[in-house]
């Protein structure tokens, strides 16, 4: 029987060893990594082997490549902790719960919604949305996480709330802006899905293509059941932890 170090590819092998260079503090932030021919001969493996563990690390968040410098030990953000709750989440607006931090937010009105949001928001064929999307940025403006947010505009189209971040309650959340119109919002739903950032998205956080995240399927309902607004969260493991606090009920 194999132990799981031997049975790794020999590109996980060699990233493994020198993530442990990182995290003994061997190779320190602003290190400058041997080049990849360096790196294959102490390693005894091919150079196409070395560019698989730097992109690995690279994708972690662990290194970062500079044009025409090299590769280098990237500073860690200190991870922030994400609480998913039904507290957290009445109270919170559109912001993680806890965010010192601001967002950057743009709706378009009158969009056709993706097949699997409509299926999601139960719409018809030529039913319309109100998406609006969003940059959540830390207090030194690096941009942490992207939110797209999708509602029907048979819900909110002849209201003063059809654009989450203008009006009376811009900024306030869903809970609270269908409220102000007479829906009750009374439960969310979350799907969790590990993925891979995409190259648009990568440009958008400053994190590597390839980077881990969680993607988070939110959907609101109000007290009949019917969804009210649905969002696709994309959550860099680099920069957050995601905890979820459940509820117990004492009898």
């Amino acid at each position: 029987m194999t132990d799981g170090a031997a049975a790794a590819h020999p590109y996980q092998r060699v990233a493994a060893a020198l993530r442990d260079r990182i995290d003994r503090g061997l190779w320190p932030t602003g290190h400058r990594l041997p080049s990849r021919s360096a790196l294959a001969l102490e390693f005894a493996v091919g150079e196409n082997v070395v560019r698989r563990a730097l992109e690995l690390l690279v994708a972690e968040g662990s290194l970062e490549g500079r044009a025409g410098s090299g590769t280098y030990v990237r500073l860690r953000q200190e991870r922030r902790i994400m609480l998913r709750s039904l507290i957290s989440q009445s109270r919170a607006g559109i912001a993680p719960h806890g965010f010192e931090g601001t967002w950057e937010a743009e709706s378009v009105a009158r969009v056709p919604p993706p097949a699997p949001v409509a299926r999601r928001l139960r719409l018809t064929d030529g039913e319309l949305c109100v998406r609006t999307a969003y940059e959540f940025l830390a207090p030194d403006r690096r941009p942490v996480m992207l939110t797209t947010s999708w509602e029907p505009m048979a819900l909110t189209g002849k209201t003063v709330v059809v654009l989450p971040e203008g009006g009376p309650l811009a900024g306030q959340g869903v809970v609270a802006r269908m409220s102000h119109i007479g829906i009750t919002v009374t439960r969310a739903v979350e799907r969790i899905h590990p993925v891979r950032v995409d190259r648009p998205q990568a440009e958008l956080l400053g994190i590597a293509t390839g980077a881990q995240a969680t993607s988070i399927q939110r959907t609101h309902y109000d007290t009949g059941g019917r969804p009210v607004e649905t969002a696709d969260i994309v959550v860099p493991a680099e920069h957050w932890e995601i905890a979820y606090e459940i509820q117990i009920q004492l009898t």
